[in-house]
């Protein structure tokens, strides 16, 4: 592993922060990004890091303190704020306990907290108040849990380090750790020791420098790898997989959960290496990497080797047994949906309610299937047994890190296909929809519609709606990006020239025709298999004010939008068995679109013998209608507000005359 240490660095920021801030915070945060930036030692939150120092109070006077990374930080972009100051001293005290209650140990942590307003300090504080060494580092390293997670473990950890190391049987983190430290370290000179290895949870180094601290991780980390050898590469191929078959695992899984998931298919090379090994249903069925990861991942991924409703079921009956054998009668059962999934020959599947959510069991699956590699060629893949990871898995300080409180946007894990949504209505609503949680595929012409959005939400697919094959593939693909299709908002469309019918060409006629009422057909035909699979689904139509209230020199754009509106009403008959809703939405005078340049704007107003200011609020509301306000009712007609109807014309005008 590369030593990332730069004195040059270092003093970099030691002058970024200046006087203000104590030195040795600024080290440990500089050193602790050195660990963070590197996922085979940790992985989103994980880790901890700590300083001892002091903590000057409101009397003037230093109090002895250990600055901890509060819990759930990510250490590649931590601060020095982001370490929480505990009283040192009265965590040293709670090593004279014998035992202390789950609820108790929080109570002391928050309690030992200087500054009470500071966020919830690492469960492991204990532990590092023990240590007698001002810098500790603490990782879930994967060389070193992968050594400890074979049938040797413990004796290649000891050949490996020697004296330098202390190791320490697995038992649960927090107090019951510290406590097993500190009878371990009862007759021990720390000075001999460097650091620690606790056999499947994970590995800390030590001193009272900054530098030597993070070297000596460094070092242990690199040693360990050289023990597991070179990986050997997988074949240059990657899954393929059934966008159908997984849009019905993702509807199974979700209906398991309680609420709309996103799945992440991954099919690279070592993914799909991976499911194809002949023993994978044996391997998948020992546990994970460490016990740390079953709050985002289960203790145990489903294998996908028959029809998804079945499996998901007999995953769901097994995870139940699983929670009664071990359960003391008072917890509550979580979901008992998996969170990933092996699918022999293809690849794997990681699953999560949100974005963010994802992409953590998804980089947990990477690093746990390549350890799992790695130990079946030392002799074969050992986890911990099921009940020491049931115990994680429902200990409370372990789920606080979920926020379990947390109330989701009624669309979270929603998957959607906006159409013509490089700019405009459309783009406002692919940005609305992601604000509330939805994952959304863009389909539109432009070729930069990729970047037109800043949100991870929200990515971008060059297409052509009225090209029926560059539909299918498109569709297709957003499907396998997020697991499937809840909403699609068809609105692409094109307004033409404004010519009078009598002087109109056929090519523009057809033109209006092709974009705006027979490629949305195209869209929605092509969606519809993955609806019927899709959590509440729902399709919206932008419509628009012409079709109730047409004008002259619009008759192409008219026509074809009313087409359009009489489809949405054959759709809402049709699909309404599947109970996938359709809605019409009527907008009318958006000005902060494309269309509506400025020449464009004075030229109207000027018509109508109005200002600018007076002709964009020339309703009965006297309103300005905006992008925004139409994405507002989009979103609202994808979720619950609109559960209950379909086949709904809804305006969005600020009130007209010739509608009402």
């Amino acid at each position: 592993m590369k030593d990332r240490w730069s004195d040059r660095d270092a003093q970099a920021l030691l002058s970024c922060y200046g006087e203000n801030c104590p030195r040795e915070l600024i080290l440990r945060s500089y050193s602790g990004r050195l660990l963070g930036v590197e996922p085979s030692l940790v992985l989103h939150g994980g880790g901890n890091t700590s300083v001892k120092g002091h903590f000057r109070d409101v009397f003037g006077e230093l109090a002895p303190a250990l600055f901890i990374k509060a819990s759930g930080f990510d250490l590649a972009t931590i601060e020095p704020q982001d370490h929480v100051a505990i009283d040192l001293q009265r965590l040293q005290s709670l090593q004279t306990l014998d035992a202390i209650p789950d609820k108790a140990i929080r109570n002391e942590l928050c309690a030992s907290r200087f500054d009470q307003s500071a966020p919830t300090p690492s469960v492991e504080a204990i532990l590092h108040a023990l240590i007698p060494f001002r810098f500790i580092d603490h990782t879930h390293a994967d060389a070193v849990v992968t050594l400890t997670n074979t049938p040797d473990g413990e004796a290649r950890i000891r050949e490996l380090y020697g004296d330098r190391l202390l190791v320490v049987p697995y038992v649960m983190p927090g107090f019951v750790l510290a406590k097993k430290v500190a009878q371990m370290t009862g007759g021990v000179d720390w000075a001999n020791l460097e650091g620690m290895v606790l056999m499947n949870h994970g590995i800390f180094s030590f001193a009272d420098d900054a530098r030597e601290s993070y070297q000596r991780m460094i070092r242990f980390v690199t040693q360990a790898e050289q023990a597991l050898g070179q990986r050997p590469s997988p074949p240059v191929q990657k899954g393929i997989v059934s966008p159908l078959v997984l849009a019905s695992l993702r509807r199974e899984i979700s209906r398991v959960v309680g609420r709309a998931m996103l799945a992440r298919f991954n099919g690279a090379p070592e993914s799909l290496a991976f499911a194809s090994r002949d023993d994978v249903a044996d391997i998948a069925s020992r546990g994970p990497l460490t016990p740390d990861h079953v709050i985002r991942t289960k203790r145990l991924p489903l294998v996908v080797d028959g029809e998804p409703a079945s499996l998901v079921d007999a995953y769901a009956r097994e995870y139940q047994a699983y929670f009664e054998q071990h359960t003391d009668g008072t917890l509550t059962m979580l979901d008992c949906a998996p969170r990933w999934v092996i699918w022999p020959g293809k690849g794997t599947v990681a699953f999560g309610s949100k974005p963010a959510e994802l992409k953590v069991v998804s980089d947990i699956v990477i690093h746990t299937i390549g350890a799992i590699e790695d130990a079946e060629r030392l002799g074969g893949w050992r986890a911990l047994p099921a009940a020491d990871i049931f115990a994680v898995e429902y200990w409370e300080l372990e789920q606080a890190k979920l926020g379990k409180t947390e109330v989701l946007p009624p669309l979270q894990g929603r998957c959607a296909v906006v159409t013509g949504g490089a700019n405009g209505i459309g783009h406002a609503c692919a940005t609305a929809l992601g604000e509330q949680g939805v994952q959304v595929t863009v389909l539109d012409l432009d070729p930069a519609v990729d970047l037109a959005f800043d949100s991870p939400a929200v990515s971008g697919v060059v297409c052509d709606v009225t090209d029926p094959e560059a539909v299918r593939q498109a569709i297709d693909s957003a499907v396998v990006s997020t697991g499937g299709l809840d909403i699609v908002v068809s609105n692409a469309g094109i307004f033409g020239a404004s010519d009078m019918v009598g002087d109109m060409p056929d090519e523009e006629w057809q033109r209006s025709l092709d974009i705006n009422l027979t490629g949305a057909m195209h869209v929605v035909r092509q969606s519809i298999p993955y609806l019927r699979l899709g959590w509440e689904p729902a399709v919206i139509i932008m419509g628009s004010k012409n079709v109730p209230a047409p004008g002259p020199g619009a008759g192409a754009y008219s026509v074809a939008k009313a087409g359009l509106t009489q489809l949405a009403r054959v759709l809402a008959l049709e699909l309404a068995t599947d109970g996938i809703r359709v809605n019409t939405v009527h907008p009318n005078a958006v000005f902060d679109t494309a269309i509506w340049t400025d020449e464009v704007l004075e030229s109207r107003a000027a018509h109508y013998g109005m200002s600018v200011e007076a002709y964009r609020k020339h309703n009965l509301l006297n309103q300005e209608v905006t992008s925004r306000d139409v994405a507002a009712m989009v979103c609202a007609m994808a979720g619950p507000t609109f559960r209950c109807t379909t086949g709904a014309q809804v305006p969005i005008d600020g009130g007209n005359e010739r509608v009402l």
